[in-house]
């Protein structure tokens, strides 16, 4: 069976004629169409942008000390408390 994705969204984008050509050369080198390289190439990098800007990477040492700050028992302070009043007072549920 077939894996198909219905494709409903467009994405136009404008270039100059250099980039074209650059474009259109790749996209033959690699066997695709020029709308398909560019689709490929940019989720690649769309996907290494948002993993730098999500992921977490600790070394061993610093995730056992986040783990222990997870485990340790803090008593709210008064700005804690004061951020968690207001928060009540200005969300709605």
């Amino acid at each position: 069976m077939e894996n198909t994705h219905l494709k409903e969204s467009r994405l136009n984008i404008r270039c100059d004629v250099h980039a074209r050509e650059l474009l259109d050369k790749a996209a033959t080198y690699t066997h695709v169409s020029v709308s398909e390289f560019v689709l490929s190439h940019a989720l690649a990098s769309a996907e290494k942008v948002v993993q730098a800007n999500e992921i977490i990477t600790l070394q061993p040492k610093d995730f056992q000390a986040f783990l222990a700050a997870l485990d340790t028992h803090v008593s709210p302070n008064s700005a804690l408390k004061k951020a968690f009043k207001r928060h009540a007072e200005q969300v709605s549920r």
